[in-house]
């Protein structure tokens, strides 16, 4: 199954089971199929979402190049990285 139809059959199951609220409950389902794209991407696109309020307001998410990590396997931008 391609990372779109897994988001899309994601999405009908969480819908259907009616025991989730609000969109946020979904972004765990967005973030995986932008991560598997990204993997796809040259240079590879990492999708990180609720992201800190770096002073204009709380973004959903950001998509970050591996450069604009120290270590590859570090989970915060480096400071002053803008997705």
């Amino acid at each position: 199954m391609n990372p779109v139809e897994t988001y899309l059959k994601q999405l009908a199951e969480t819908r259907a089971s009616g025991a989730v609220v609000g969109e946020t409950s979904r972004y765990t389902y967005l973030s995986n199929l932008f991560n598997e794209i990204g993997k796809t991407l040259k240079p590879k696109v990492r999708c990180f979402l609720g992201l800190k309020n770096r002073g204009a307001g709380m973004p959903d998410g950001g998509l970050f190049t591996a450069e604009q990590f120290e270590k590859v396997s570090d989970l915060e931008p480096l400071r002053g990285q803008v997705p």
